[in-house]
């Protein structure tokens, strides 16, 4: 086992939801079909490059938080759907507690929603939703430099057709229009946990989650990675293999590796007996930050948090993501989950302190969101001030 207390983090077992939300999935490439039909911000076309915009690093100052409230029975099966909605609102009244946060529900849920998240979240019922993961459906803000605010939308198309998601598919166009900022559509087919930035050049994600013909069928890597620049604003892609097919998402970047700024890198580490697909997946991606430069030609300074032992965490689901990597950064504050392996979770709060001295540590037990395969960072978008 890696010492608990040095810069390492842990991947997680299975990755988001396992499929178990396969109800009402549609064909590939559905998204694409319906994205930006009638949104009168939208642009159709390839996303300006990296002269004009690009995707900040996220710990910069937010003009607020995005979020999704879920209701479908359909997808949250088996009566989970309480337990994951009353998660979604203790994160999004923790955020709302350091910047503004907007959730968007259906009319009929809209009332549930604002009942649960309180006074201190905004509840619109204008955005139509399917269900909760914003940082897939919602849109990836962009700036400029010089006050200008952009967004783009990655087509989301429920995770390959794993999903329902006529509703999602809209959501990114939906939020800009709300914003009133120009919305443009990427050229490849993804979702935004699937892509990390540092804001300075540098993108990393993983081939099974966005070179794959549930997403981007034909397409060629060199292809994908220049419409992945030129949406993000970038020059240069870290490639890891990932994980194909064990989830919902093929393997996101965001439950293992994560950019801190420029040139700096946190990847979460297995435990050493750890020995299945994710476990491998980690220590994969650890070693080729470690060899990988920044788009400056800078080294990677790449930091370890050890995570939780899964025989010590509270939930026993097998889809359960034990993922301290997929905090989310607000004003002010690092939103990041416990699962119950004590030392761990303390382990890990004191290491993300140290990152993180200017920020308040909220440490929250979502563990209703967890056995559904998700986290923090999954479920809030940020819309960073221009």
């Amino acid at each position: 086992m890696n010492d608990p207390t040095t810069r390492a983090h842990t991947a997680p077992r299975t990755g988001r939801r396992g499929f178990l939300a396969a109800a009402g999935a549609t064909a590939v490439g559905a998204a694409l079909a319906v994205a930006g039909r009638d949104s009168a911000a939208a642009r159709p076309g390839r996303a300006p490059g990296a002269a004009a915009f690009r995707v900040p690093v996220e710990d910069v100052r937010h003009t607020r938080t995005w979020m999704t409230w879920p209701d479908s029975t359909a997808i949250w099966n088996g009566g989970s759907l309480a337990g994951v909605q009353a998660d979604i609102a203790l994160i999004a009244r923790t955020v709302a507690r350091y910047e503004p946060v907007v959730m968007c529900a259906n009319p009929a849920s809209a009332a549930k929603a604002r009942s649960q998240c309180g006074t201190s979240v905004t509840v619109i019922d204008s955005i139509p939703v399917d269900d909760c993961w914003t940082r897939d459906t919602g849109p990836v803000f962009r700036t400029d430099g010089t006050g200008g605010l952009d967004a783009v939308g990655l087509n989301f198309n429920g995770w390959g057709g794993k999903q329902t998601h006529a509703k999602d598919a809209r959501v990114a166009e939906r939020i800009a229009a709300h914003v009133g900022v120009p919305f443009t559509r990427a050229a490849f087919v993804g979702e935004g946990g699937a892509v990390e930035q540092d804001g300075a050049g540098t993108l990393m994600a993983t081939r099974s989650s966005l070179l794959n013909r549930n997403r981007n069928p034909g397409m060629t890597q060199a292809r994908l990675e220049g419409a992945m620049r030129d949406a993000y604003g970038a020059s240069k892609v870290i490639w890891f293999e990932g994980v194909y097919g064990q989830d919902i998402t093929d393997d996101h970047v965001d439950a293992t590796s994560r950019f801190l700024a420029e040139g700096e890198a946190l990847v979460q580490l297995p435990l050493a007996s750890d020995d299945d697909a994710y476990a491998e997946d980690a220590r994969r991606q650890y070693r080729a930050l470690t060899a990988a430069t920044t788009a400056a030609g800078r080294p990677m300074d790449v930091l370890r948090l050890q995570g939780p032992d899964y025989a010590r965490i509270r939930s026993t689901n097998p889809d359960f993501l034990a993922s301290y990597a997929n905090f989310y950064l607000c004003n002010g504050a690092l939103i990041c989950a416990h699962f119950g392996d004590t030392r761990a979770d303390a382990a890990a709060k004191s290491v993300l302190s140290r990152l993180y001295p200017d920020r308040r540590i909220e440490q929250l037990n979502i563990d209703r969101l967890g056995a559904g395969g998700g986290g923090i960072h999954c479920v809030t978008q940020q819309q960073p001030v221009p």
